[in-house]
């Protein structure tokens, strides 16, 4: 975990090396000499003790959920309304299977057909049985991953298009969907978010905090969800992907279906997954150096720019999050330069759905304008 581990007991050695020759020299009435047997004798005591200390330090930390790790947050869980670590999860994608020619009775596609690109890296399946029906030359279905994880994600549409397992009159087929919703096992940072997030869970009342929960539960993929709702009985619902962007058709229909289901959704609510509005921003400044500077032009232009390609991952991971020309100056003084001359972004607020209206997302346009001033003196 991310957070520090709480010192239930002091470690220090030396603390120890005075307590126990404090000790030793009241109880023995002798004075222990920095070469004398003893003194060896109290610094291997003094390692054990902070060996022991450390080992009860831990397992005091492993009880709090915050700072458990592994099989002991897992066993933490039972405390909570979530109580298993979400596992790696298959991507899916919607698939078209072509044949020859319409037939004059349907034509079955078995659960279980398999697909691959054409490279043969990842196969796929149906979910279930569907029939191409009678007159049709075609049918759409789900395919998933046979693989879970996220490295089924961003397969493009047409990509996923060889068949394993060919039917009577099959003539092609091809992913319609960029496939999505693949997503790695849950880390223990995104067990511990997910779990306090739970809590709010045990509302059947329609709670912002439980649609959330409810929302994030889909992937680990995903980095925040905003539940609005504009007039009483609707909730939209805002996600947004760890890489910054929106979530594509194939994840909002997951989150839809999840925070849908009977156990979930209050009778009352409309629910539905919609796109945060975008607000475009630009970045063009020019920087100065000094000539007396640590390190080279070359290497602070690079870490400028590396600065700037933080800076624009900062400013898109989270919903709502203003435009903020300030926080990217301060990275930009962290590599060294002399000063910035900042054209582009100006401040700008985002809406972050409080209100009735969508949540606003920064969206970088174009690319970052960067120009070496050269130097200037002190």
């Amino acid at each position: 975990m991310s957070r520090s581990e709480y010192k239930f007991i002091p470690t220090d050695p030396e603390d120890i090396i005075i307590w126990l020759t404090a000790m030793y020299e009241e109880i023995m009435d002798v004075t222990v000499r920095p070469a004398s047997p003893e003194n060896q004798f109290i610094h291997w005591m003094a390692e054990a003790i902070v060996l022991e200390r450390v080992l009860t330090n831990y397992t005091g930390n492993q009880n709090i959920p915050s700072r458990a790790v592994g099989e002991n947050l897992d066993a933490l869980a039972e405390l909570f309304y979530t109580q298993e670590r979400p596992p790696a999860k298959a991507a899916t994608c919607t698939m078209r299977f072509t044949i020859s020619e319409p037939q004059a009775f349907a034509v079955l596609i078995p659960k279980g057909t398999r697909v691959t690109d054409a490279g043969k890296t990842l196969v796929w399946e149906t979910l279930a049985d569907v029939y191409v029906d009678i007159g049709k030359d075609y049918a759409d279905t789900k395919v998933q991953c046979q693989t879970a994880g996220k490295q089924g994600n961003g397969y493009v549409e047409g990509q996923i298009n060889s068949i394993v397992d060919p039917f009577a009159y099959f003539l092609s087929c091809e992913n319609l969907t960029e496939s999505d919703g693949g997503a790695d096992e849950a880390t223990d940072e995104e067990f511990y978010d997910l779990l306090r997030l739970s809590m709010d869970g045990y509302s059947c009342a329609g709670a912002r905090g439980g649609y959330i929960y409810f929302a994030k539960q889909v992937s680990t993929e995903i980095a925040d969800v905003i539940a609005a709702s504009p007039t009483p009985g609707v909730v939209k619902l805002y996600v947004l992907m760890d890489d910054g962007t929106p979530a594509t058709e194939e994840m909002k229909e997951r989150v839809l279906a999840a925070c849908s289901a009977d156990d979930v959704r209050p009778l009352t609510d409309l629910v539905s997954v919609e796109d945060p509005e975008n607000v475009d921003y630009h970045v063009r400044f020019t920087y100065y150096t000094q000539e007396d500077a640590a390190v080279s032009a070359g290497e602070l232009e690079a870490a400028v720019r590396d600065k700037v390609e933080q800076y624009t991952a900062w400013q898109c991971a989270k919903l709502g999050r203003d435009i903020n020309p300030s926080r990217l100056i301060a990275m930009l003084m962290e590599t060294g330069i002399k000063r910035v001359d900042l054209i582009e972004p100006a401040f700008t607020s985002l809406k972050d759905g409080s209100g009735k209206d969508a949540p606003q997302l920064a969206r970088l346009s174009g690319l970052p304008e960067i120009i070496n001033g050269g130097y200037e003196d002190e």
